[in-house]
């Protein structure tokens, strides 16, 4: 079993910058992929970003390409979502997943992920 906490939301203003962590339990977090997923009200929840077991391989979603970055530190079992540029659009429920495995196929899914945080709150004012 794995459990992930997501930390780092907030409220901040257009043009600034937040960093979520996800702290993962289990020995094993260096084998699992990562993904974040956002959620707005009313809207379905949608793929932002994944990093794969080694951190060497990244995918953003074209929304947040150039402004968010996904890295891991797997010695502290930690995954990060530095996000920059924030605009309005981007207020959200943020989410961690873990999916087990170093297969990194249809990454923008939801359904290839073994595991889910509780989400974050991440709210951009204009």
């Amino acid at each position: 079993q794995v459990q992930l906490v997501e930390s780092g939301g907030g409220l901040v203003q257009a043009g600034g910058s937040l960093r979520l962590s996800c702290a993962a339990s289990g020995r094993t977090f260096s084998s699992y992929g990562m993904g974040w997923f956002r959620q707005a009200p009313g809207k379905e929840r949608e793929f932002v970003a994944f990093i794969s077991w080694s951190g060497g391989t990244t995918y953003y979603a074209d929304s947040v390409k150039g402004r968010f970055t996904s890295s891991r530190d797997n010695a502290k079992n930690t995954v990060y979502l530095e996000m920059n540029s924030l605009k309005p659009e981007d207020t959200a429920v943020y989410y961690c997943a873990a999916r087990i495995g170093h297969n990194s196929g249809s990454y923008y899914s939801t359904r290839p992920y073994d595991y889910w945080g509780q989400g974050t709150q991440v709210t951009v004012s204009s």
